[in-house]
């Protein structure tokens, strides 16, 4: 192999040329020996000896110098997996596919903007300089690794990665590998890609995916929905709560509906936690 096809962050397979005290060289087929590729002691996951022909991935080094490494990454080009964040960049992320570096990730490729130590389902790729490259845009390949839900029910519980957000909603891989959409008026809070969600079955469809909801159902939500609220009248005794508050200012405080607010504020009221008073609703004494 030709020393101008050597590049970082590839995979290639090189010829052990000589060996010196700190590892062994790899010929980088100039013929010239200053342009060889150093295979250190320290990035050999098995001995080499002059000769054998090893597989290997090149990167470069802090002094910016080409160099190998027996720690190649542990999937192939097209395929997915759960990576996690290890550095980022003003240009992307790094993810850890296994190799002596992160393989990189740039802004285009994301859904979102993870964080260091989130968990993303990603793809490995070859870029235009044939370089390997990370993207989260997996759903064809989430799609065709997924399988039909089998003794799934609605109100059954599904746990799952998150692996897209769109204006319609987010999607989730579930551990049993079902494809599962949670639709925006499901979700509560914000999400990010990469966060592991319970949700509960909603519909189960004909296709076998199924459609789930993050809220509780009505007649829990409405007891944890009161929780909330009578813990923030006991925490800010200031602020009066009205069931004439806009439903951006219910969702701002409580991340709930105003249909929810009104429900759990009558629920209150027949507890007689709380009372209604002409500026609103005070705790009872």
């Amino acid at each position: 192999m030709k020393t101008e096809n050597l590049k970082p962050m590839t995979v290639v397979k090189m010829l052990a040329a000589r060996e010196c005290e700190f590892g062994i060289f790899l010929d980088a087929g100039t013929g010239n020996t200053s342009d060889d590729i150093l295979l250190h002691k320290n990035q050999q996951t098995a001995p080499v000896k002059i000769g054998d022909t090893v597989e290997v991935f090149l990167y470069l080094n802090p002094q910016r110098k080409l160099t190998a490494s027996m720690r190649t990454p542990k999937l192939n080009i097209g395929q997915i997996a759960m990576l996690e964040v290890i550095n980022t960049s003003k240009d992307g992320v790094f993810l850890d596919c296994g190799a002596e570096r992160g393989i990189f990730m740039p802004f285009a490729e994301m859904v979102g903007r993870p964080q260091v130590g989130d968990i993303v389902w990603a793809k490995l790729y070859t870029d235009k300089s044939g370089r390997l490259a990370t993207s989260m845009k997996v759903a064809d390949e989430i799609r065709r690794a997924s399988k039909p839900a089998e003794n799934v029910h609605r109100g059954s519980r599904i746990k799952g990665k998150i692996y897209n957000i769109t204006e319609a909603g987010a999607f989730i891989f579930s551990e049993e590998k079902f494809i599962v959409f949670i639709p925006q008026k499901d979700i509560p809070r914000k999400l990010k890609c990469g966060e592991t969600v319970t949700a509960r079955v909603t519909f189960v469809r004909d296709d076998g995916r199924l459609d789930a909801s993050l809220r509780e159902q009505k007649e829990y939500a409405q007891h944890s929905d009161a929780d909330k609220i009578l813990k923030f009248m006991r925490e800010n005794p200031t602020i009066n709560l009205s069931d004439k508050m806009q439903p951006r200012q219910i969702e701002n405080l409580f991340h709930i509906s105003k249909a929810a607010f009104k429900r759990a504020l009558g629920h209150l009221l027949k507890k007689n936690l709380i009372q209604k008073t002409a500026q609103g609703f005070k705790i009872s004494c």
